[in-house]
C-alpha cells in the first residue's frame, strides 16, 4: 500500500567541505561545488561586559566607530593571526552556519590558509578556532599556496611562480615551486597599515582627526603608487582636533601616495629579498613567466605599474585578487587527490 506525504521536504544546498580565508579585513568562504558562499568583513560587534558576540560580518562592520558604551565593534583578526580567540570562534561559526546550514548532523571538512612563517602557536590557534567553530577536521594551506592556486598557477610543475600577496594584515612574498615555497618573507604591513599612515597624515598635516573607514575609502577611491595613475582630488570630513568641530577638506592623490610611500617602500624591501634569495634557475622562470599580484590590497592603482618599473619583470594582477586564496582552497577541497604534495586532512 501507498502512502502520500503530507508534505515533501524541502531541498536544501549543504557545503560538505569548506575553504576558509579568515583575513584581517575579510573573511571569504568557499562551498564545495557552489563557490564563494561567504565574503564579508570579519569584524564583530560584541557586548563590553559580557563579550557576547551580537552581530559579525557586514551587519557589525556598520556599527564600527557608532556603537554606545555596553557595545564594542572590532576586528578580532590583528596583522594576520587571531588576536581575540573566543571572539574569533563565535565569528567563525556564524559565518560557517551561512555556508552549511546546520552543523549538528554534518560537521564540514576546512581547508584554511595561513600566513606563511607564523609560530607554531599561531598555527594551532587557527586550527583549535575551526574545530571549535565547528569544523570536522582542518587543514592549514600556507597563503603563498593557496593564492597561487586559485590564480590558475600548475604550483605541482619543476617552474619558478613568483607570488606577491597583498591582504589586510600581512604582505606574503613567496617563489614556489614542484608544489612547496622555496624562498619566502612575510611583513605585517599591508592594507591596515596604509589606512594608519592616511590617517596619521591627514593629522600631521590638516590637524584633521578622520576614521579608518575614511582613510580607507579615500586610499581606495583616489589612492595610488604611482603618478601615472593619480585620480585627482576627494572632499573628506573628519573632527578639527584644535576646535573639537566637524571639517571638510580636498585631499589629493599625490597626497594620499606621500601618505603610503613609508609602507610601500617597506612591501618592496620585502619582494627584492626574496627575489635576492631566489636560485638563479628559479629566476629564469619568474622573468619569463612573470610575477602573480593578489590579495585585496593589489587592487591599490598603479602598484602593478611600480613593481614592474622596479622589477623589471611582468606583473599581472589576478582576476579577483581578493578571491585568489579562497578559490584556491575550493580546488583542493573538491579533488584533494589532485595535490597530494598538500597537506592532507587532519582528523582530531
Amino acid at each position: 500500500m501507498k502512502f502520500d506525504l503530507p508534505f515533501k521536504f524541502p531541498k536544501v544546498k549543504v557545503s560538505k567541505n569548506l575553504g576558509i580565508d579568515l583575513g584581517t579585513s575579510n573573511t571569504l568562504i568557499y562551498g564545495s561545488s557552489r563557490g564563494i558562499v561567504v565574503q564579508e568583513p570579519s569584524v564583530a560587534a560584541v557586548n563590553n561586559r559580557t563579550m557576547a558576540v551580537l552581530e559579525v560580518g557586514d551587519a557589525a562592520n556598520l556599527m564600527v566607530g557608532k556603537t554606545s558604551g555596553e557595545q564594542i565593534a572590532f576586528r578580532p583578526i590583528k596583522d594576520g593571526v587571531i588576536a581575540d580567540f573566543d571572539v574569533t570562534v563565535s565569528m567563525l561559526h556564524r559565518f560557517m552556519q551561512k555556508a552549511a546550514g546546520s552543523m549538528i548532523l554534518s560537521r564540514p571538512k576546512v581547508a584554511m590558509c595561513v600566513p606563511h612563517g607564523i609560530t607554531g602557536v599561531d598555527r594551532r590557534a587557527f586550527e583549535d578556532a575551526a574545530i571549535n567553530a565547528g569544523a570536522r577536521s582542518v587543514t592549514l594551506i600556507e597563503k603563498p599556496i593557496a593564492a597561487a592556486l586559485g590564480a590558475g598557477i600548475k604550483i605541482g610543475a619543476p617552474r619558478g611562480s613568483f607570488i606577491i600577496d597583498i591582504g589586510g594584515g600581512t604582505t606574503e612574498v613567496a617563489t614556489v615551486s614542484l608544489g612547496a615555497i622555496v624562498v619566502s618573507n612575510s611583513i605585517r604591513v599591508a592594507g591596515n597599515r596604509l589606512d594608519e599612515a592616511i590617517m596619521i597624515y591627514i593629522k600631521r598635516r590638516y590637524n584633521v582627526s578622520i576614521s579608518p573607514k575614511t582613510a580607507e575609502i579615500l586610499k581606495l577611491r583616489i589612492g595610488s603608487v604611482h603618478p601615472m595613475a593619480d585620480m585627482g582630488s576627494m572632499e573628506v570630513r573628519g573632527k578639527n582636533l584644535a576646535s573639537g568641530l566637524p571639517a571638510k577638506l580636498q585631499v589629493t592623490s599625490g597626497e594620499v601616495r606621500e601618505a603610503m610611500s613609508d609602507q610601500i617602500e617597506q612591501i618592496l624591501d620585502c619582494i627584492r629579498q626574496v627575489l635576492e634569495k631566489t636560485p638563479p634557475e628559479l629566476c629564469s622562470d619568474i622573468y619569463d613567466r612573470g610575477i602573480l599580484l593578489t590579495g585585496g590590497s593589489a587592487n591599490l592603482r598603479g602598484l602593478a605599474s611600480l613593481l614592474t618599473q622596479i622589477t623589471g619583470i611582468r606583473v599581472t594582477l589576478a582576476d579577483k585578487p581578493m578571491q585568489s586564496c579562497a578559490v584556491g582552497l575550493g580546488k583542493f577541497i573538491e579533488n584533494p587527490e589532485r595535490y597530494p604534495y598538500l597537506t592532507q586532512y587532519k582528523a582530531r
